[in-house]
């Protein structure tokens, strides 16, 4: 008997991210290690018995769904951002969100497990994943197996750090006022998230246009000069 062609699959959890919208994520986990991410467990999941002894591992692999990407149809081949979306490859030789099947996987390291009343939550450090992302599955990251050293990265080298990123004196005192105020971390996660230059290929060139990334609730407003990246300022949503 030939296998289903199509199963039903429960959601373990929900991603509660720093990360309110997708412009500003990084492209692959762990490069952010300043974001923080809580993966709450939905019932009937929401056990800590189900954790039992994931305390003695330092990451963990997530299998969860592009929620925010989900289309009808799919394309066999795609125009990968890190190409400057010029050039075409095939689905399955990029890991781009808009999928036949719209799932994702990440390695992030995890900090406390905890319960909050009949919450149970697992904190997440580098994680890449939208608020509110849905969670398939997660497995304990094994170094010994799944770190292969001399493996090729193909289209997709090792990111460099472009510009150095500059705060006006507006922006700095707004994240100082907004640490004090919520003990967040916002300075070094906002520097290591434009360090990264999240604008899309074709914009790489371009000075001076004020961007924005929403994080947490407020908005960073943003812009590259011909030397560095500026923060301008934060606005409160």
């Amino acid at each position: 008997m030939l296998p289903s062609n199509s199963f039903s699959l429960s959601t373990i959890g929900i991603i509660h991210s720093c990360y309110k919208e997708k412009f500003g994520i990084p492209k692959q986990p762990g490069l952010i290690d300043r974001a923080t991410a809580r993966l709450e467990l939905l019932p009937p999941y929401n056990r800590l018995d189900t954790l039992e002894g994931l305390d003695d591992f330092s990451h963990i692999w997530i299998q969860f769904i592009f929620h925010a990407c989900i289309k009808e149809n799919w394309k066999a081949k795609i125009r990968p951002p890190r190409l400057g979306g010029k050039e075409k490859l095939g689905v399955f030789a990029t890991r781009a969100t808009h999928r036949p099947n719209p799932i994702g996987l990440s390695v992030v390291k995890i900090g406390r497990i905890y319960q909050e009343g009949k919450r149970i939550f697992i904190d997440l450090y580098g994680a890449d994943l939208l608020d509110g992302t849905p969670v398939l599955d997660i497995k304990p990251y094994l170094p010994y197996a799944d770190s292969i050293t001399d493996a090729r990265g193909g289209f997709a080298p090792k990111p460099t750090q472009t510009k150095p990123v500059q705060f006006s004196e507006q922006a700095k005192n707004q994240c100082e006022h907004y640490q004090s105020l919520h003990n967040r971390e916002i300075t070094s996660l906002i520097k290591q998230i434009i360090e990264q230059d999240p604008r899309p290929a074709y914009l790489s060139n371009q000075v001076d246009r004020e961007h924005g990334i929403k994080l947490w609730d407020v908005n960073i407003k943003w812009c590259a000069r011909s030397d560095h990246f500026e923060i301008l300022r934060i606005e409160y949503e």
